[in-house]
């Protein structure tokens, strides 16, 4: 359902992606990996019209999304978690995800307040409380609401557990897998390649704003050396 092809951007004269190609197919897990700096949160920019991209092309479904206004590649069905979180501090948990709330899709919402609730229980617990006064953890779970209650197709998270505790990071992978089964296609930005492999279906490395390698996650753990070459410090 996405398509990325020989994606280039720029900051100013700064060149930072040179021929990004990406594919998230229905259903599908996708990984983008690489070291701080690769580009991979301005390749998530440059999907979602947050920066221009200089070159190349960004598909939806087969529609030419490239450069658009964020809203309207939102619109397409895409969902971001971006990275910071970015909550609106000073509405409560439950105020955040009815803001974003969107479901014009064509029948019944498959993602609402409820849903939400069941996928992260604390999110329930917290829902009067305000945005600035989460954990952490909870302000990502809510982030991750609130890109859900958008009934997107594709959801991005950009460094998903970035800074969390690891019982939290291990309870964000569960919910992840329990968004895949619900469905849902999923491009992730992680460091933590192992707990990514036991969910994903394929893998993109990056390294200074090229492709370095892609394959599935039974091709990364036949080639231990990739983590080594493109994923550790």
């Amino acid at each position: 359902m996405l398509t990325v092809d020989a994606l280039e951007s720029a900051y100013g004269d700064s060149r930072i992606l040179f021929g990004i190609d990406i594919t998230v197919r229905a259903g599908e897990v996708v990984t983008l990996l690489g070291r701080n700096g690769m580009g991979k949160t301005t390749t998530v920019k440059s999907i979602f019209g947050l920066l221009k991209p200089r070159a190349g092309r960004v598909a939806v479904d087969g529609e030419d999304v490239t450069g658009k206004p964020p809203h309207v590649i939102a619109k397409r069905g895409l969902g971001l978690v971006p990275e910071g979180r970015h909550i609106f501090p000073t509405l409560s948990v439950e105020e955040n995800l009815l803001a974003t709330h969107r479901s014009d899709r064509g029948g019944p919402a498959k993602w609402t307040l409820q849903s939400v609730y069941g996928l992260f229980p604390r999110l329930r617990e917290r829902r009067r409380n305000m945005g600035n006064q989460l954990s952490g953890g909870e302000q990502q779970m809510l982030a991750i609401g609130r890109a859900l209650m958008t009934n997107p197709r594709l959801v991005v998270l950009d460094e998903a557990t970035e800074g969390l505790a690891p019982l939290i990071r291990e309870e964000i992978w569960a919910c992840l897998a329990a968004i895949k089964d619900a469905g849902e296609a999923i491009l992730v930005i992680d460091k933590n390649v192992d707990a990514l492999a036991r969910f994903a279906d394929r893998h993109v490395v990056i390294e200074k704003g090229r492709v370095a390698w892609t394959g599935t996650t039974a091709e990364l753990r036949a080639t231990p050396d990739i983590k080594d070459r493109f994923l550790h410090v």
